[in-house]
């Protein structure tokens, strides 16, 4: 009897091994969805949309991200003839991919490689985009906090959107481009979050363009965590009557898969 169940636990082994190795798999890509919205009544009336993806990859000394986000606003409005209706008075999207190498399983250095696309209809520009490589470091990493920050050389292209006195206008600029990433865990259900990102155009009357966002995540249940953010936007040439700051709040549900 003893020998049937030593032979039938054999027998299993592969399953269980198979078992455990699908579900390494499937834990090598994480993802997030996140959606916050607001209705406002009353003397005005508007209506905000913030949605955002996450995608992140991890396997032996490669390690990537995707990330999108949209944000839409729109505000109710009068027009000549006395008629109320809503009328897109923000509207934003965002792509940001980035890929790093660790150099070998006993370094902190790696290199990585970054592309970034930003639709914004109410900054001044149709779009901006831009690409770069370049060396970083894990500077620490423990059980509650990790640091990360890297820098390179880079490439950006900024269209700027067309008014009544003057057309859409494409510019490019070599840039250097610095970024860094701080996690901390607060507790077993709180983060925080902290990222840094500079795309300095070296050249005199180019435009740079930085940005710092700011995040607190709350776990609510296993899978679904509450968000809050700030975020800085910042251009250093802009078109007059364009402001140079743009800043972000919100506060969105987040659901982890």
């Amino acid at each position: 009897m003893n020998h049937k169940l030593i032979l039938a636990t054999l027998c299993c082994l592969p399953l269980i091994g198979h078992a455990e190795e699908a579900e390494k798999e499937q834990s090598l890509i994480t993802a997030s969805a996140e959606l916050g919205m607001l209705y406002k009544t009353g003397n005005t009336k508007s209506a905000d949309i913030k949605t955002g993806f996450d995608f992140k990859y991890e396997k032996d000394l490669w390690r990537s991200t995707v990330a999108l986000d949209l944000l839409v606003k729109k505000t109710e409005k009068e027009d000549e003839n006395g008629d109320e209706h809503f009328d897109t008075t923000d509207q934003k999207w965002t792509f940001d991919s980035k890929t790093n190498y660790t150099l070998d399983t006993n370094s902190k250095n790696y290199v990585y490689g970054a592309v970034s696309y930003e639709d914004n209809r109410f900054s001044g520009f149709d779009n901006q985009s831009s690409v770069s490589a370049g060396w970083g470091r894990e500077w620490f990493k423990n059980e509650k906090a990790s640091f990360f920050a890297d820098i390179g050389p880079g490439y950006k292209r900024d269209v700027t959107a067309a008014t009544e006195d003057m057309d859409s206008e494409t510019k490019s600029a070599f840039i250097i481009q610095a970024q860094a990433l701080y996690l901390r865990k607060i507790n077993e259900h709180v983060e925080f979050k902290q990222t840094l990102s500079a795309k300095y155009a070296p050249k005199s009357g180019e435009n740079s363009k930085y940005k710092a966002e700011t995040s607190i995540t709350t776990k609510l249940i296993e899978t679904l965590a509450l968000k809050f953010a700030f975020i800085i936007d910042h251009n250093t040439k802009v078109d007059d009557g364009v402001e140079n700051t743009d800043t972000q709040t919100a506060l969105t549900l987040v659901y982890s898969f």
